[in-house]
């Protein structure tokens, strides 16, 4: 087996690797003059069981990357091309739900797959129907286990909350593990990023809120929402995201709004301008690490995340 990492998320890379107790491969990413990407594997992976971890995350380059370290090892003769994926990007097109738009979320899954992959790894699809885009074996993974002793840590009960109608599978899962009740927030959209009206379907007064979602992005839906809640009666104010995006004016949303902490992944880089108090980042690399050894070794990885699929 070897480890590989793009350059969109080398700690979390570094940090898997440590988990297993390997350094990564040797992998050279360069530039030519006029940009383009250059990828050079400079050591033998003939016959590897090989592991590629790239986020798809923008901007695109970070994904013609990944395309081609997966190319390049597959033209190196490596036995088995994983793509391990901390975060799918271009996912929130899943469905031709008005006319003319594109399904990125099917092409992107189209170019890993004929780049040459045999097997993906990635955690908290936006739509899990994106599974089924890919026809090669598909492991998904759920941020829940590491959430959860969080969560635990801060409240003895309290409800579980979907800041969207398309989170509530997620929600439900986290509220049957914590044993919490559960609510949800439907929202109407009136174009990408820009909520128009949202309503509350389920009881919070006087208790403590957990909301959950696949990522942060303007933070718009989870502010909205988080004030919702608060003018019903909630006492205080959670949230646990996998993917933190933290576009746009995102941290001064958050740093304004009433929630207390955010939960995040370390799926996605944090940069320096993204950081702030109410922020806690939960590393997923034991999880990714023991998926990949599993693996590796042809053992189920079914048991890290059986009882989230309920």
């Amino acid at each position: 087996m070897k480890i590989f990492s793009g350059s969109a998320n080398r700690p979390l890379a570094e940090k898997i690797a440590g988990y297993l107790g390997m350094e990564l491969g040797d992998v050279e990413l360069g530039r030519f003059s006029d940009g383009e990407i250059s990828v050079k594997y400079n050591e033998n992976i003939r016959g590897n069981d090989v592991f590629i971890i790239q986020p798809t995350s923008p901007p695109a380059e970070n994904i013609l990357e990944l395309l081609l370290m997966i190319d390049a090892a597959h033209r190196a003769s490596a036995k088995r091309i994983t793509a391990v994926l901390p975060y799918f990007g271009y996912a929130r097109q899943d469905r031709k739900d008005r006319p003319r738009v594109a399904l990125s979320a099917k092409l992107v899954a189209n170019l890993i797959s004929t780049a040459g992959t045999n097997r993906v790894l990635t955690l908290d699809l936006h739509s899990a129907s994106i599974q089924g885009f890919f026809d090669i074996p598909f492991d998904h993974l759920y941020s829940s286990i590491f959430f959860i002793d969080r969560i635990k840590k801060l409240f003895k009960d309290g409800v579980v909350v979907g800041p969207d109608v398309g989170s509530l599978k997620r929600a439900r899962a986290y509220a049957n593990r914590l044993g919490f009740d559960l609510a949800v927030v439907d929202k109407k959209r009136s174009g990408p990023n820009n909520i128009e009206d949202v309503t509350l379907i389920g009881n919070i007064k006087d208790k403590n809120v957990i909301m959950v979602d696949d990522m942060i992005d303007t933070g718009g839906t989870l502010c909205r929402a988080a004030e919702m809640l608060k003018k019903a009666g909630a006492c205080q104010i959670v949230a646990a995201c996998t993917h933190p995006i933290l576009s746009g004016d995102a941290i001064k949303r958050l740093e304004d709004s009433e929630i207390s902490k955010v939960f995040v992944s370390d799926t996605v880089p944090l940069q320096d301008n993204k950081r702030s108090n109410k922020i806690e980042v939960v590393s997923s690399a034991s999880l990714f690490g023991e998926a990949i050894k599993r693996i590796h070794n042809e053992e189920s990885i079914s048991s890290l995340f059986y009882s989230v699929k309920k």
